[in-house]
């Protein structure tokens, strides 16, 4: 296998899989270590990839913005258990507000049925999926559908976010990093996102492992802003020390 070709099979299994272990990769490939440091290295300089301890993440390309559809079919088994990991933080009574994504839709099916809470969400999946419990009051802002991630975004919606307070928002991201905070690619839903953090008491962070490292076009809040950040296993050791030094409580499920 030449350089380029082995360079080609790490990418695609850095974003598939989320991360890639140099060791592992080079038992699989049965090149030597110092060869694979080699494709890291190259492949870093491409910026498609970042180092981290032990192996290499892959960088969400700026202005890629999957489909929900296909979010949603992407980390399920963790993306799962984060949503069950952040039910921890859900108020015994009171407010919440639940962002779009596939990971805060995670928290939205595991809540209990018997807990009385007010749901606030701009996602129009996680209103429909929650509209059936009778212990919950579902509300939406006003907004734009954004196609991409069915979530309501503009001017509407940010006012009506700036007139209400809740007890936690559960913040979904596409990209967070130490340099850069919180990122997303759509400018609308930055702003809306922003209108959310002033709206909310608590903030929960709930991303998966590939999320964290990355950085998208537009930022939207600062890692000191989040109050807790719920993610994977998957998530390398070094990184996760790293984020502690500036969030309160990381938690890997």
């Amino acid at each position: 296998m030449y350089a380029e070709e082995r360079q080609v099979f790490i990418l695609g299994l850095a974003r598939r899989e989320g991360r890639v272990d140099a060791g592992a990769l080079a038992d699989q490939l049965n090149v030597s270590a110092e060869t694979i440091r080699r494709d890291l290295t190259a492949l870093e300089r491409q910026g498609v990839l970042r180092r981290t301890h032990g192996g290499a993440i892959p960088i969400q390309r700026l202005g890629f913005d999957p489909v929900l559809v296909t979010r949603a079919s992407t980390m399920v088994e963790e993306k799962t258990r984060i949503g069950k990991a952040a039910v921890n933080y859900l108020p015994a009574e009171g407010s919440i507000l639940i962002d779009g994504g596939s990971t805060t839709a995670a928290l939205a099916e595991s809540i209990p049925e018997d807990r009385s809470l007010t749901v606030l969400t701009g996602a129009l999946p996680t209103a429909l999926s929650l509209a059936g419990n009778a212990n919950l009051t579902v509300l939406m802002p006003g907004g734009a559908i954004r196609p991409r991630s069915m979530c309501l975004v503009g001017p509407w919606a940010d006012r009506d976010l700036g007139e209400v307070c809740v007890d936690t928002a559960f913040i979904g991201t596409n990209g967070v990093s130490l340099e850069r905070g919180l990122t997303t690619s759509d400018q609308s839903e930055a702003v809306t996102k922003q209108a959310m953090f002033k709206a909310a008491r608590r903030i929960v962070l709930l991303c998966d492992h590939s999320k964290v490292g990355a950085d998208d076009f537009f930022r939207f809040a600062s890692l000191s802003q989040v109050d807790v950040l719920i993610t994977d296993s998957g998530l390398d050791p070094d990184l996760a020390e790293d984020l502690k030094t500036v969030v309160p409580i990381v938690i890997l499920t």
